[in-house]
């Protein structure tokens, strides 16, 4: 079962490009990296490391990738098509949200699993684009967060 607890990775250059990723389980789910817990012990922050690495093939620590806590957590209602991944009677998520300033749009390796393409795209055209509100609101502090 999953933990309700995930991160929200808002992957971005300099000039504020976004990388997106689209879901291989709901063609037009436009989103950032997101993923879950390992383990309850497992920090955020390692979350976000192994969630951008697993489904973009992106090295958050490489030289001048920049990963930020921007310490701010989205409390919402899990989609009913995915509930049964969590234990029964779970119907929140807990996402911490994170920034990775990466030096330029970069390659990007899928995991055919779980995502079928992904698009670099400029911050505002790629909050129209994602299909979570809360992913959308994300990509809208990130002018804030990039300074």
């Amino acid at each position: 079962m999953k933990i309700p607890q995930s991160v929200l990775v808002v992957i971005y250059t300099p000039a504020l490009d976004v990388l997106l990723i689209e879901r291989a389980d709901a063609s037009g789910f436009w989103q950032s990296v997101t993923g879950s817990k390992d383990t309850p012990e497992e920090t955020f922050e390692a979350t976000a490391v192994r969630e951008v690495w697993e489904e973009t093939g992106i090295d958050a620590g490489a030289p001048g990738h920049v990963l930020t806590d921007w310490a701010l957590e989205n409390v919402y209602e899990i989609y009913p098509q995915w509930r049964h991944r969590y234990a029964p009677g779970v119907v929140h998520n807990t996402e911490h949200l994170f920034g990775l300033c990466v030096p330029a749009a970069l390659p990007v390796r899928l995991s055919a699993r779980e995502h079928r393409d992904q698009v670099w795209l400029p911050w505002r055209e790629a909050a129209n684009r994602c299909f979570s509100p809360s992913n959308a609101e994300a990509i809208g502090w990130l002018p804030k967060f990039a300074r």
